[in-house]
C-alpha cells in the first residue's frame, strides 16, 4: 500500500526497487544526472531524473511518510540530514527517520551526535531522538506500523 522511492541506482537501491516491483507496488526512482552514474535500475515503475541534488531532495521529502536510510556515503548523509533538519525545525510534518541495518555502522554517527552536538548544546537531546535505529527488516516494519504508515505488513 505504499510506494518505494529510491535514488534509482544500483546496489541497495536496486534491491529495494526490485522488492517493491515483485510485490506489485510502485517502485519509483528519483535519479540524478551525473557524468559517472549508471542508468536507472531496471525495477522502476516510474523514473524522474533531476539535474540538481537540492530539487531531488525536495521531492524525496515532499512525497515521503518515512525515511528508511540504509548504509551509504555522502549523498545518503546529505539526504538524511536534510530530512532530520526539516523535522527538527518543523518545516515538515514529523515522520519516522530510521537508520536501518547493523547498528555498528551507525554507532559512530550516533555517538558523535550525542557527545559533540548534544553535549555542546548545538542540538537538543529530544532532537537527537528523531533518529531511530532498526537492525532488522522486522524492526523497520514495527516502527512503520507504530507510526501508522499504511501497507507495512
Amino acid at each position: 500500500g505504499i510506494a518505494t522511492v529510491t535514488g534509482g541506482g544500483p546496489g541497495i537501491m536496486e534491491a529495494a526497487n526490485r522488492g517493491a516491483r515483485e510485490a506489485n507496488g510502485n517502485s519509483i526512482g528519483l535519479a540524478i544526472q551525473l557524468p559517472h552514474e549508471s542508468k536507472p535500475n531496471p525495477y522502476l515503475t516510474h523514473t524522474v531524473t533531476f539535474k540538481y541534488f537540492f530539487v531531488r531532495k525536495v521531492m524525496f521529502v515532499k512525497h515521503s511518510r518515512a525515511f528508511v536510510v540504509m548504509p551509504g556515503g555522502f549523498g545518503t548523509l546529505d539526504e538524511l540530514f536534510e530530512a532530520v533538519t526539516l523535522v527538527q525545525t518543523r518545516k515538515i510534518e514529523p515522520f519516522p527517520i530510521i537508520l536501518a541495518g547493523n547498528r555498528a555502522y551507525w554507532q559512530g554517527l550516533l555517538d558523535w551526535i550525542e557527545n559533540s552536538l548534544v553535549a555542546r548544546g548545538k542540538v537538543g537531546a529530544e532532537d537527537a531522538k528523531i533518529l531511530q535505529v532498526a537492525e532488522t527488516p522486522e524492526a523497520v516494519l514495527e516502527i512503520l506500523r507504530r507510526n501508522h504508515i499504511g501497507g507495512a505488513s
